[in-house]
Parts: structure tokens; C-alpha cells; sequence
């Protein structure tokens, strides 16, 4: 079954749930694409990976700890040895565990010269929050928008720093961006809410050949199907991100009139 949700489902922004919807609506859109762009283009499934330390945790604490020597006059027996006091207690600390972040993107290249024409990006979480996650992909964005190749950039995510653009301050939650090479600077910006649908865009090949429109939503419907989100979203619950207060109480009637929260 599709999600309830007119367009994104803000519930799986969830932490547990995002890695799995990015790699599977990848793989959604590269299925799509592929018979259509057979056989001059193919449509690459590639990972960029890197290594964090930590940026957004606490950092490495150490614990007081109160050392007493016992004197040796009053006990010349004893070695000179050093004693925890009986109050010191140990504090439970969290360290900085390096992790390797994975991030799938898709490349769509010329059989014959193995060029690549378009890429198309999904936004992680750690796209959009300050790091080296977006230091990298800022580094590659710059590289594709410096040169003819096309660019689709798609942000499902509310949380986080959006992507800059010039001289359009858009107001809205989520975004689609389709650069053209032989555009550039201008750029098409697809922009809508929650209470949105997500809009179909389309893919810039070589401009010979016609461009194949992804309707993103019905591939979202399907990813949401295939890994069986309704049996494991409580829509009772407030999603995490939390909403806005009036984007909640929209989406408390919406869900109310769907029969998913009568029990809550």
C-alpha cells in the first residue's frame, strides 16, 4: 500500500528509516530510467564514501577522580601505593567512534564514450548539516555545475541547511533541482510542501534526444510498498523531525480522516 501521505511522508525522515528509503528510491529511479535510455546511455549506481570522527557527538570526557596516598608513618608496613577515595565514582562518557558514511548517487553516461551526461543526487541528512558530509558534496557540486554536465539534485528532507541558489529566497520544505549545462547559471526548481504532492521532472540527456519525465511520486508510493513502511510507522506517534505546530495539526486531521489514528 502507498503511504497515507499526499506527497513525502515526514515519518520516514526517521534516523532508523532514511538510509533505506534513499537506497531504495535510487534503485527505484535507476530501474525507471534504464530501458528508456537503452541503448545509448546506462544509468550507473555509484557510492561516494568517507570517513566522520564524531562531528555531532559530545567529545571524549574524563571522569574525576580523587587519588589519596595513605601516609606510611602511620602504617611503615604498607607500600606506597595509591588508592581510589571510596566516593569516587566513575562518569559514563561517550567517544568520538569514527564511522564510514556511504552515499548513493546515480550517473547516467554514454556507452560509446563513457561520459557522463546527468547526475542525479538525493540528499542525505548529512548533506545538510555543517561537516564534512556537506564539505564533500558542496566540493562536488561545484565540480558538475562548472562543467556541461547536468544536474538533479532532490531534497526530501526538511531538517537541515538547504543547498544555496541565488536571488530566490524559496520558502518550502522540500525541493527538486534540475541544472542543465548548456543552462547554467539558471536552474529549474521544483518546490513544494508537505501537503504536496511530489512534482514529476525531467532528465536532461544530450539535446538531441528527448528527456524522460520520473514521476517521483508514484516511485515513492512503490518504495514505501515494497519495504512495507505501514506495518512499521506508528502514526499515532509525532514523526521525528518533529513539525511545525500548524504543519501537526494538519497532519493530525489528514491521518484522523484516514482512519489511523482512532485509537491513538
Amino acid at each position: 500500500m502507498p503511504s497515507p501521505f499526499p506527497g513525502v511522508d515526514p515519518y520516514l525522515e526517521h534516523p532508523d528509516f532514511w538510509p533505506g528509503i534513499h537506497n531504495l528510491l535510487i534503485a527505484e529511479i535507476a530501474r525507471f530510467l534504464s530501458p528508456q535510455l537503452r541503448p545509448k546511455y546506462r544509468v550507473a549506481v555509484e557510492v561516494r564514501m568517507y570517513e566522520t570522527s564524531g562531528e555531532n557527538s559530545i567529545g571524549v570526557g574524563i571522569p574525576d577522580i580523587t587519588v589519596q596516598r595513605r601516609a606510611t608513618a602511620s602504617n611503615p608496613s604498607m607500600p606506597n601505593v595509591a588508592v581510589l577515595s571510596p566516593t569516587a565514582q566513575p562518569v559514563t562518557v561517550t567517544l568520538p567512534i569514527p564511522e564510514i558514511i556511504k552515499e548513493a548517487y546515480l550517473e547516467i553516461r554514454q556507452v560509446e564514450t563513457r561520459e557522463v551526461v546527468t547526475t542525479i543526487e538525493i540528499l542525505s541528512p548529512t548533506n545538510k548539516r555543517p561537516g564534512k558530509g556537506r564539505q564533500m558534496y558542496e566540493k562536488k557540486r561545484e565540480q558538475i555545475l562548472g562543467s556541461r554536465t547536468h544536474l538533479i539534485e532532490i531534497d526530501l528532507l526538511r531538517r537541515g541547511e538547504p543547498m544555496p541558489v541565488i536571488g530566490n529566497n524559496l520558502d518550502s520544505q522540500y525541493r527538486i533541482l534540475v541544472c542543465r549545462g548548456n543552462r547554467l547559471p539558471a536552474g529549474d526548481m521544483y518546490h513544494f510542501n508537505i501537503q504536496d504532492s511530489i512534482p514529476a521532472f525531467p532528465v536532461p540527456l544530450s539535446p538531441e534526444d528527448s528527456e524522460p519525465i520520473v514521476d517521483l511520486q508514484i516511485l515513492f508510493n512503490q518504495v514505501y510498498d515494497i519495504a512495507g513502511y505501514d506495518m512499521e510507522i506508528d502514526y499515532c506517534r509525532e514523526p521525528i523531525p518533529a513539525l511545525s505546530e500548524t504543519d501537526a495539526a494538519w497532519a493530525d486531521a489528514w491521518l484522523r480522516d484516514r482512519g489511523l489514528r482512532e485509537s491513538c
